[in-house]
């Protein structure tokens, strides 16, 4: 099913004339080989630039999984973009996986001219998981890591609310974080891990894209992370859909489609 998978991909991007290039190792930490498929238009440069985080609960999924649904838009509209795989849970718990989102920045960064990509125009993009992953990291923001823009789709963004929705007990809190439930012991571990806790002045645009019933990750973390952005300065907009988690799930309904092109017109704008 990968190999569909990434033959679909492939050949949409290729539709858009350009490169393609499959698993890029791009770092390794602990002596494992971290890998990323890219695209990268034709023409000089250099292009706008997307790192593509997949989701899957922390535990689940690759680089040509789940998030595959926006390869084309992104080909078609000229962006290079690069999905990549990360350390997963519960082997590899918190930081582990945005420490390796960090590293992807960093590679991309320092390839920059190979693959022609100005490195004043990269943005995170990330679903469910992923979601998490691109917004703690683009809060942060930090040194040799930055980015000018993050797109979050349902994403985790407060894992103290997220526990509370949940009455304290979670199966993602646990794989991921290595705690299964909420406690004044354990709540720093929650906060630490929480996107919203590192919101900053200097973090970039967000744009936050969530289905108003989702019953996975509730459409409220998605609102309230926007909420804090724009309490320090930041701009932060929302695309709501009329529907449930992840884009897998989206996708046979052509009149959830529309979040496609509103993700590529905000990038566009941020990103000219």
């Amino acid at each position: 099913m990968r190999l569909v998978f990434l033959a679909i991909a492939l050949l949409h991007a290729g539709a858009a004339f350009g490169q393609t290039f499959r698993d890029v190792e791009f770092a390794r930490p602990g002596g494992e080989p971290l890998l990323l498929d890219a695209f990268v238009p034709e023409g000089d440069g250099p292009f706008p630039a997307a790192i593509l985080v997949h989701g899957g609960g922390f535990e689940a999924g690759d680089k040509q999984t789940y998030i595959n649904y926006i390869f084309e838009p992104l080909s078609k509209a000229g962006f290079a973009w690069f999905s990549i795989n990360y350390r997963l849970s519960p082997q590899h718990k918190f930081p582990a996986a945005t420490d390796d989102v960090e590293q992807a920045i960093r590679w991309l960064r320092r390839n920059a001219a190979r693959y022609k990509v100005d490195t004043k125009r990269i943005a995170l993009v990330g679903e469910s998981a992923g979601g998490h992953l691109v917004s703690y990291v683009g809060a942060r923001n930090h040194d040799r890591a930055r980015v000018d823009a993050v797109v979050s789709l349902y994403g985790i963004h407060d894992f103290v609310a997220f526990a509370v929705h949940y009455r304290g007990d979670s199966a993602v809190t646990e794989r991921f974080l290595g705690q299964r439930g909420l406690t004044a012991e354990n709540v720093e571990v929650f906060v630490a891990a929480s996107p919203i806790a590192h919101v900053g002045a200097d973090s970039p645009p967000f744009l936050m894209i969530h289905g108003t019933e989702d019953k996975g990750v509730p459409y409220e973390q998605s609102v309230h992370m926007c909420e804090a952005l724009r309490a320090k300065g930041v701009r932060c907009d929302v695309v709501a859909l009329k529907a449930g988690h992840g884009m897998d799930h989206w996708e046979p309904d052509p009149d959830l489609h529309f979040y496609k092109q509103r993700m590529v017109e905000w990038l566009r704008e941020i990103l000219q």
